[in-house]
């Protein structure tokens, strides 16, 4: 009998469904910190949002959805005050994350027509279409792009940034069991003690990017925190060049979803884009987005993290990731867990970024290793270089020379740099010769 049909003791399947949770925890609640969204109403999105989509699955893929790392990037070119979309024009930080959380609820919609596509044309034609080619240097760019916060944030107090980076790369290069499956998780408790140390024992104290010298802690946001009470949920506002931004993002965790989806179906022995179908899981995908949007939180994504815990624990039981979901969703009712979380210094999450964003770019290289492309080919090598140059690129243009407006709408081509990048790569990939072609010439 499998484990996913084996009767399975209350007790037991609660400790698993906790077991789940704190693999997605450190990764997910990362994102509401270095964004500014919300960590509970976060909480809430991916807890529920891994019930919507286990509706649309039929309850049969053990797959958890946390925050996405890949839509960091779009909240940061929108929200980020010194050269976001909305720099100088005065509005406040809630304001600019309203309407980033507005482009993510439009981007959940796009997984919708895209399961439409598939649908349509079949897994095959659709991935034809849009081949690793183009999307593994999407996920790069997504990677580099988030780069240089990942500086600023450990600048703040570089030694307690690397000591939570190395405690990451230790635990993911040396760590057993579920101890490799937790590794930001681990780092970021690891750094929090040790900056506890520093603060309480040595005095020792962080830069702020303006140059202040503040202490590492500040608790005054734990005083008067309830331990039960509403999440602060916040109303999406719509902009169309916030969307513009956004909307290219949902490619590379469209193709993430997919890979999930590939390995869940090996490790578990059943093949979850034909039953329930790769159509409904993205469904289900896109609109745990588009609630998780509606409500202020970040996108969602199926997390690697516990598809390591499915390998590893042997336990295809989806119940076990239904009660993890549940799990985050509960937590998500405590204002005063939320306040904890908060007080971690702003260099730990620099230093798991460190990682992070790293990892991000590392991933768009392995899946062009994992699918075998060939880079001695002209054709690829053309694809990979002008879709880099186009995505980081484009942000360094001199300011008002790739706007133009349409009607009362402004655009900055400035911004859109992957978006213009993944269109390029997918005509490129369309009109150039295969390597036999260049040959007969």
């Amino acid at each position: 009998m499998s484990s996913a049909t084996q009767k399975t003791h209350p007790a037991k399947m609660g400790l698993m469904g906790l077991q789940h949770m704190f693999a997605m925890f450190g990764a997910t609640v990362l994102v509401p910190l270095i964004t500014g969204l919300s960590v509970q109403v976060t909480l809430i999105g991916v807890g529920v949002g891994t019930l919507i989509f286990h509706f649309f699955a039929k309850g049969k893929v053990p797959a958890f959805l946390g925050s996405s790392f890949a839509f960091m990037a779009g909240i940061q070119l929108i929200t980020n005050p010194t050269d976001g979309l909305f720099a100088g024009q005065g509005l406040t930080q809630p304001e600019t994350l309203a309407y980033a959380t507005g482009a993510i609820l439009v981007s959940g919609l796009l997984y919708l027509v895209l399961a439409g596509v598939v649908k349509l044309v079949g897994v095959e034609k659709f991935m034809k279409a849009v081949p690793i080619i183009v999307t593994a240097p999407t996920v790069m760019l997504i990677g580099l792009m988030l780069a240089p916060w990942a500086i600023q944030q450990s600048a703040t107090q570089m030694p307690l940034a690397i000591i939570t980076l190395v405690i990451i790369i230790a635990a993911t290069a040396w760590g057993k069991g579920m101890i490799k499956i937790i590794p930001i998780l681990l780092g970021l408790a690891g750094g929090y003690v040790v900056a506890l140390i520093m603060h309480f024992g040595f005095d020792i104290t962080a830069t702020t990017r303006a140059g202040a010298e503040v202490a590492l802690f500040d608790f005054t946001r734990i005083t008067g925190e309830s331990i039960v009470g509403l999440p602060p949920f916040m109303a999406p506002r719509f902009d169309i060049m916030s969307i513009l931004i956004m909307a290219p993002f949902a490619l590379a965790t469209i193709a993430e979803h997919i890979g999930d989806m590939v390995a869940l179906s090996s490790i578990t022995g059943k093949d979850y884009t034909k039953d329930p179908g790769l159509v409904r899981t993205l469904i289900g995908d896109g609109l745990a987005t588009t609630f998780s949007g509606a409500i202020g939180g970040p996108a969602s994504t199926t997390y690697g993290e516990n598809v390591g815990v499915v390998a590893l624990t042997k336990v295809f039981n989806p119940r076990v990731v239904q009660i993890a979901a549940i799990f985050a969703t509960v937590l998500a009712f405590s204002p005063l867990f939320a306040a904890v979380i908060y007080t971690i210094p702003e260099a730990i999450i620099g230093g798991a970024s460190f990682t992070l964003y790293g990892m991000i770019a590392a991933v768009g290289i392995r899946n062009m290793v994992d699918a075998k492309i060939d880079m001695g080919k002209s054709k690829n090598l053309i694809i990979v270089a002008v879709m880099l140059v186009i995505g980081l690129g484009m942000r360094f243009a001199p300011a008002g020379t790739l706007s133009f407006n349409i009607g009362d709408i402004a655009i900055d081509m400035g911004r859109m740099g992957l978006a213009i990048a993944v269109v390029v790569g997918v005509v490129l990939n369309a009109i150039l010769p295969n390597e036999k072609d260049d040959k007969k010439a």
